[in-house]
C-alpha cells in the first residue's frame, strides 16, 4: 500500500514524478489549478495537449511536465457538481483511479493530486475528500502503483479536511 499524506502547498511548485491537473475536457487551460499549471509549465504544455484531442470527464491524459520540477502532468477532467444525483460521486473515484493507472504505466512513484472538482466545479469539499482518500486506499494496495500518494492542499482548511479524512477508519469516512 502506497505511503498518502496531505500538505498545503503550490502544486506547481512540488518536486514530484506527476502532479494530476484538474482540467477542463479541452484540455487547453483554465482557471484555478489547470490555469496555475499551464502558466507554469510554460507553452509546450498547451501544445501537447492540443495533440491529445481533449479527455472525457472520469477519464485522464498524460503529458510531460515541461518547466515544472514534475516529470509529468496527468490531467483528469472532475466532473460539475449537480446535487449528487448525476453520477458524480462515480466520475471522481474514476478520476483518482484513472490518473494513479495512467501514471503506473509511466513508472510513476510519487504523485501529487489537487482536490478535484472543489473549485468552480462546486463538489462539496468533505464528500469529494472521502471519495479521494478511499478510492486512493483502494487502488494503491496494488504494488504496481504509485509508493506515495500527496494530496496537495490549496488552503488551511482543505489541508484539515484531508488530514482528518485519512484519521478515519478506511471505507467509513467521517
Amino acid at each position: 500500500m502506497s505511503l498518502l499524506r496531505a500538505i498545503h502547498a503550490d502544486i506547481t511548485t512540488l518536486d514530484v514524478d506527476a502532479i494530476v491537473n484538474a482540467a477542463n475536457s479541452a484540455l487547453l487551460g483554465g482557471g484555478g489549478v489547470d490555469g496555475a499549471i499551464h502558466r507554469a509549465a510554460g507553452p509546450r504544455l498547451l501544445e501537447a495537449c492540443r495533440k491529445l484531442g481533449g479527455c472525457p470527464t472520469g477519464e485522464a491524459r498524460i503529458t510531460p511536465g515541461f518547466d515544472l520540477p514534475a516529470r509529468f502532468v496527468v490531467h483528469t477532467v472532475g466532473p460539475v457538481w449537480h446535487g449528487g444525483h448525476a453520477n458524480e460521486a462515480a466520475l471522481l473515484a474514476a478520476c483518482y483511479r484513472n490518473s494513479l493507472q495512467l501514471a503506473a504505466e509511466h513508472g510513476v512513484q510519487r504523485i501529487a493530486f489537487p482536490a478535484i472538482s472543489t473549485g468552480v466545479y462546486g463538489y462539496p469539499l468533505d464528500e469529494a475528500t472521502r471519495i479521494a482518500i478511499n478510492t486512493v486506499r483502494g487502488v494503491t494496495e496494488d504494488p504496481a502503483m504509485p509508493q506515495e500518494v500527496i494530496f496537495c492542499c490549496f488552503s488551511a482548511r482543505d489541508l484539515a479536511m484531508y488530514e482528518g479524512e485519512m484519521l478515519a477508519p478506511p471505507g467509513l469516512g467521517s
